[in-house]
């Protein structure tokens, strides 16, 4: 007998009225507007302006679910198109079945285009909205949950999942929760990737790239664990393979960009601010000060500047007044000399 277990929902949908909502939709939506909050304000604490985070993301977005599809129905595609399958059922997401790496891909490619339409370095926006990604990782995963689906092999431990659904092959019994363990590594790398931005002021894409690199790490030992079925390559799940090739090519590229582009941009958005000063507002705000404080340095700049001018006066004016004085001194003299 189980002391202790986490319990499956019972449903991943309700109804109001005729409309149904679904638990996993709940999940990714939550995650999209956690992503946008976070995001807009690390755009905003670098220089950029409001909104522009979410504007991009009205691209980003959409892109990403369907990269995201698309990689679950190719790589799974003997759930959709082979004998006795429905194909209609590929295009039924409610169900479940994103894969994070076709998502995060044309998702890019959706950034891209709606960077360029706003004039914004692409780099600088991903290392802006890359921990909140993880975020919304983790918030997304609980969709799983809903569905009862992506858990790994039997066990007894007190944080088993207790799966009672029977449908798509499911046997009832106690699981781990792989779908939890995500989630927490996801949420780690979310607080990673913000500490070491602060510590590091990591820019040019290496923010993003340590996001990448971070989540791979902890999707490949946590994909060992999962029992649904998977495409195997020499033995080793497919998911696997991807995680490792994608962590080298993060690595590599965190290490090729600190060499070749140190520090961060100084500008992240074009036509911020008219002001020929405000560059070094932004600059400040892009090693990880507040538009705040920015504008605090700046104030103290310009009043000691004022101080110094006024000691300039001050030193000056005896200068002056000296002048005068010493001529007339010298006229009294030359009178005197006269008289005598």
């Amino acid at each position: 007998m189980e002391l202790a277990y986490i319990p499956s929902p019972s449903r991943g949908v309700l109804y109001l009225g005729p409309i149904p909502l679904r638990g996993y939709a709940f999940c990714i939506i939550i995650g999209v507007f956690v992503a946008v909050w976070l995001g807009n304000k690390r755009w905003i604490a670098r220089g950029g302006r409001p909104g522009t985070v979410a504007d991009i993301a009205v691209w980003a977005v959409p892109f990403g679910l369907v990269g995201g599809r698309l990689y679950h129905v190719i790589t799974d595609y003997e759930l959709y198109f082979s004998p006795g399958r429905d194909w209609v059922d590929a295009f039924k997401v409610w169900e479940g079945g994103l894969g994070i790496w076709g998502a995060i891909a044309l998702g890019a490619l959706g950034a891209w285009i709606g960077a360029r339409r706003r004039g914004v370095a692409m780099p600088a926006y991903a290392d802006a909205v890359a921990p909140g990604i993880a975020f919304a990782q983790a918030i997304g995963r609980w969709g799983n949950w809903f569905n009862q689906e992506l858990y790994g092999h039997e066990t007894h431990l007190p944080w088993a999942l207790h799966i009672t659904s029977s449908e798509g092959g499911r046997v009832p019994g106690y699981y781990h929760p792989t779908f939890l363990y995500e989630s927490l590594w996801c949420v780690g790398v979310g607080f990673l990737v913000i500490w070491a931005d602060r510590r590091f002021k990591l820019g040019h894409g290496r923010a993003f790239a340590l996001y990448v690199a971070a989540y791979c790490t902890g999707r490949a030992w946590i994909e060992y664990m999962r029992v649904d079925d998977a495409h195997h390559i020499l033995g080793v799940r497919l998911n696997v393979w991807t995680a490792v090739v994608v962590f080298l090519l993060a690595v590599t590229y965190l290490v090729l960009s600190a060499r070749r582009r140190p520090g961060r941009e100084a500008v992240v958005e074009q036509g911020v601010s008219d002001d020929p000063d405000a560059g070094g507002a932004e600059a400040d705000a892009g090693d990880g000060e507040t538009e705040t404080e920015a504008k605090d340095a700046k104030a103290d700049g310009t009043e000691a500047e004022k101080t110094e001018k006024a000691g300039d006066a001050e030193k000056a004016e005896p200068e002056s007044e000296s002048g005068p004085d010493a001529e007339a001194g010298i006229k009294d003299t030359a009178d005197s000399g006269k008289k005598g």
